[in-house]
């Protein structure tokens, strides 16, 4: 654990059935598609034959004319039709068991925990809400090697947490924040780096341990 200005802030243990499984490529990658298919807005609409305004009127006789046979000009061939198979509103989301989506959880937290990616400072030490303050802390933990292409980072914070919030919320697309009932395996896989504070780690592992769970694997 790292104090806000990069020193040393003590010891803190990862519970090895959180932070320390085998973690399983399968699960996680059926998680993560279900998260992303959930996010498809799904509005996607096109016209068929009988939705396209005209062509009541057969083009041209039947026989006789030389030309293939039509019955109207809005059908899929001709220009200005309909569309023959096209999309319409659909919901993409997917049902996901419970213990799929928390084992897809711990088998990123256990990823990144492998790669040692996962850090923990003590505290925020951010009273006023400062950009300037958020760089200096990244920089302080070392999350802003210079040289090297900046690392994603996902900070676990919590609402109270009002001015660490708004100062690190304004460091673009690289820091991206959630709260510890927000933690997701795809937000983790798609960062390098996961920052807890001491108090929001602890709140994940009560969350996420075995004896915070029983009830849901009863369900």
């Amino acid at each position: 654990m790292k104090t806000a200005t990069g020193g040393d802030g003590g010891t803190v243990e990862l519970p090895d059935d959180i932070f320390g499984i085998e973690p399983n490529v399968a699960v996680m990658h059926q998680v993560v598609t279900a998260q992303l298919a959930a996010k498809r807005a799904g509005t996607h609409s096109t016209k068929t034959r009988a939705e396209v305004r005209g062509g009541g009127a057969k083009p041209w006789r039947q026989k006789g004319t030389g030309r293939a046979r039509q019955g109207s000009i809005r059908a899929p061939q001709w220009r200005g039709g309909g569309v023959a198979h096209g999309p319409k509103p659909r919901d993409y989301s997917q049902r996901t068991p419970k213990k799929m989506v928390r084992l897809a959880l711990l088998s990123a937290l256990s990823d990144r925990a492998a790669e040692g990616k996962v850090m923990v400072v003590d505290d925020w030490a951010i009273d006023v809400p400062k950009t300037k303050d958020a760089v200096k802390l990244l920089d302080a933990v070392g999350l802003r090697a210079k040289g090297e292409r900046e690392a994603r980072v996902l900070v676990v914070l919590f609402r109270t947490d009002d001015a660490a919030w708004k100062s690190m919320r304004n460091l673009g697309e690289r820091v991206q924040i959630v709260l510890p009932e927000e933690l997701n395996t795809y937000d983790v896989l798609v960062n390098d780096w996961i920052v807890f504070s001491r108090t929001s780690l602890e709140t994940v592992v009560a969350r996420l341990g075995s004896a915070g769970n029983e009830g849901a694997d009863r369900e």
